[in-house]
């Protein structure tokens, strides 16, 4: 039996989008990391891909837009990190209870396609080893603008209707990934071992792109 184009399209996004959180949380050492990408529909953030606390749960989960300090990232376009989200006016501890975890800290960055923020790259509870805020931010900063390369091309394998591809797909710097994980203070056989997962599908996506729109 012949197979579907749209469904091996769709196998593949949640594969990636799951490995992007795998790399995110190992890099990080975090309790948990999602990407909520925006329904067009409605506007609402949900969770497409979860590694860590909730992942069990939260895929299909939604919030509003704005809802706490993923969606204050979403609505400004600025990545954020959040040591104490006790002291931070956009943590919403409600929407946090309803996941069933509440984490101490946060960091999120906004994925931008072509100017649009399409989602959420969202991090909770990062180790507790020293490290450098402005490092980090800047490190989950490039993994998101990677991703939302990689994102771009996923919505056009999930469209209903299959999209053109341009002549000259969007160009995705897939050493930057590795570069990132070199230089972070994160486990060298977990964060090796996740990353070229990650790299792998993204190779797969990239060269198959052609045959499935």
């Amino acid at each position: 039996m012949p197979t579907d184009p749209l469904e091996s399209a769709e196998i593949r996004r949640r594969r990636l989008l799951q490995s992007i959180v795998e790399v995110a949380r190992s890099v990080f050492g975090a309790a948990a990391a999602s990407v909520l990408l925006v329904d067009e529909a409605d506007g609402d953030l949900v969770f497409e891909a979860v590694a860590g606390e909730g992942e069990h749960h939260l895929l299909g989960t939604r919030f509003p837009a704005g809802t706490g300090i993923a969606g204050w990232a979403l609505m400004t376009g600025q990545p954020v990190v959040v040591d104490d989200v006790a002291q931070s006016p956009q943590f919403a501890r409600s929407a946090a209870e309803s996941t069933g975890y509440v984490p101490r800290g946060i960091m999120a960055a906004p994925l931008i396609c072509d100017g649009d923020c399409i989602g959420v790259l969202s991090v909770l509870d990062r180790d507790s080893r020293p490290r450098c805020d402005l490092g980090d931010l800047a490190s989950l900063g490039l993994l998101a603008t990677e991703m939302a390369t990689v994102l771009e091309l996923l919505l056009v394998l999930r469209s209903v209707v299959p999209a053109p591809v341009p002549a000259e797909p969007p160009a995705f710097d897939l050493a930057v990934l590795q570069r990132v994980a070199d230089r972070l203070p994160a486990a060298p056989a977990q964060v090796a071992a996740t990353v070229g997962k990650l790299l792998a599908m993204a190779d797969d996506l990239l060269a198959t792109v052609d045959t499935d729109v």
